[in-house]
């Protein structure tokens, strides 16, 4: 994507996507068909420049420049990575305003304290057997389950919430911060907090056009192949 522009990057890639419905080998795709749902390789309509802003406005946040473009001329949700992308609904003037998580600042390095934190969970073992010392661990323990809730809360502030990978895993588009505009993992299910995406060969960060046509020229290679082919 050297030298290309915002403006540039998504050119043809709406109509890259929906050709796929009829690939030999769509259903082979992750996320593409499972168990009579997935995305289908089907694109939601594309949201107006007016309609972006309010969403923006309703959010207390401007999205990154690829993601918002991405809105305007691919699509507003629908195909994409992992089980494909959450939709973006347009907002009436009356909508109330979102919680302020989006525009908080994103700091991944919560990670590393929740890490921490959890290193420094009290064991029972090292504590006495008296009833005292029993009171004692029982109060540690819920202020460090308090401490770690919080954590595991804050952890994806100022982050959107793009894709479902299953399993209780999600990914993440930055939208605040100095890491705005890329991608992260929602390791939270595993108490791991937020991870950067990373692709083999690729940049040590990955914004949303890179993360989404890798998947696109990957889903490409493997829809193309003969039907019933599994090899990707």
């Amino acid at each position: 994507m050297a030298g290309t522009t915002v403006g540039e990057v998504w050119a043809g890639v709406r109509q890259r996507v929906l050709a796929l419905r009829s690939a030999p080998n769509r259903r082979a795709v992750f996320g593409a068909h499972f168990h009579g749902h997935g995305h289908g390789f089907e694109l939601l309509p594309v949201l107006t420049e007016d309609q972006v802003a309010a969403v923006e406005r309703h959010r207390g946040v401007t999205f990154p420049p690829e993601y918002r473009r991405f809105l305007l001329e691919v699509g507003a949700g629908g195909a994409g990575p992992d089980y494909g992308l959450f939709p973006v609904r347009p907002v009436g003037p009356d909508t109330p305003p979102a919680m302020p998580r989006w525009a908080r600042p994103f700091r991944p390095e919560r990670t590393r304290e929740l890490a921490d934190h959890q290193d420094a969970e009290p064991l029972r073992a090292a504590y006495g057997d008296t009833p005292e010392e029993e009171a004692r661990f029982r109060r540690d323990q819920h202020a460090w389950d308090r401490r770690e809730d919080e954590l595991l809360e804050v952890v994806t502030e100022g982050t959107l919430c793009v894709s479902e990978q299953g399993c209780g895993y999600y990914t993440l588009l930055a939208l605040t911060g100095p890491e705005r505009g890329t991608m992260w993992h929602d390791a939270r299910a595993a108490a791991e907090g937020a991870l950067p995406v990373q692709l083999v060969g690729g940049p040590g960060r990955v914004t949303f056009a890179a993360w989404y046509l890798h998947w696109l020229d990957r889903a490409e290679r493997q829809a193309r192949q003969p039907a019933n082919s599994t090899s990707g």
